[in-house]
């Protein structure tokens, strides 16, 4: 039997939340098309009868402009080292960039851990040679010729292959985790999750970037899940938009989630939500702590 860690990492929005929901067959992890949607490292547990594969999916890398970027940024960092294995997914529709070129030199060059190149979003192109010319971009960041993998993890084309793959290369072991567990993540977490990505969905500009997530209570009963969330802003004009007229864009986040929510727990969901204002908590660790941003090698 073989069991191990892979850690998913990429420039942002090359799909490593969708490609990780795509591999275990349901959400866990919220996805949308909005740079810096994974925000913390994510375990998503695959286990079958060749073994356990422990997915951990981090923040999208990129150059940090406050404190939480410097957490994102430590987030796919401090993964790396427990890696028996690294995919480094990138957008196959284009040839590598300074980003890319930056996470392989920064962070991949100095790991000890074998690296599969998965290409993803090759359905977006018909032109072989194109797809050829992009491929070769990647691989000549690294000095050794790499494994490499086309998906596509919107749709799961070649799915199958990559685990063949990541199988190859884990180590021979026993279950890290109980057969049946498919994340750590708690509800109250999955909730805090939910809403934002309701909210990424919903708005635009510096709204997504701007918002934290609270869940102040979660109650659970057998007839239904009551949770009383707040959503953090970092100015009063996008508190008027996050509310909307007459309360219509909250009410509309609230419904959307509290739906989606139900369809998780399997039962009713009494959810309620309010906005507040803290002024610039992107940029105090404080507050960043006090939203669950802050660094810890071994959590």
């Amino acid at each position: 039997m073989k069991s191990g860690f892979v850690t998913i990492i990429g420039r942002p929005n090359v799909g490593k939340s969708t490609l990780l929901n795509q591999i275990l067959g349901q959400k866990i992890v919220i996805a949308t098309d909005k740079a810096q949607t994974t925000r913390k490292r994510i375990k998503g547990i695959l286990t079958e009868k060749r073994g356990q594969i422990v997915f951990v999916d981090t923040p999208g890398v990129h150059r940090p402009l406050n404190k939480l970027g410097e957490f994102l940024m430590d987030e796919a960092k401090f993964a790396l080292p427990d890696s028996d294995l690294v995919l480094f997914l990138v957008d196959g529709s284009e040839p590598a960039g300074k980003g890319d070129k930056w996470i392989v030199e920064n962070l991949l060059k100095k790991t000890g851990s074998p690296i599969i190149i998965v290409l993803n979003k090759v359905d977006k192109i018909k032109n072989i040679q194109k797809i050829e010319e992009n491929l070769q971009s990647y691989k000549i960041l690294f000095e050794n010729n790499l494994p490499v993998v086309r998906i596509s993890a919107k749709t799961g084309r070649n799915k199958d292959t990559l685990l063949d793959n990541i199988f190859k290369k884990l180590p021979t072991g026993d279950l890290l985790y109980p057969e049946e567990m498919v994340t750590e993540e708690t509800m109250r977490d999955i909730a805090e999750e939910t809403i934002r990505e309701k909210i990424l969905l919903n708005t635009s500009d510096e709204i997504p970037h701007s918002v934290a997530i609270t869940v102040d209570k979660y109650e659970e009963t057998d007839e239904i899940d009551r949770i009383y969330g707040t959503i953090y802003c970092e100015t009063k004009s996008q508190k008027g938009i996050l509310i909307g007229k007459g309360g219509s864009l909250l009410k509309k986040i609230g419904t959307e989630a509290r739906l989606e929510l139900e369809k998780t727990v399997d039962k009713k969901v009494f959810l309620s939500l309010e906005v507040k204002v803290e002024k610039d908590w992107r940029k105090k660790d404080k507050v960043l702590k006090h939203f669950g941003y802050f660094s810890e090698q071994n959590k």
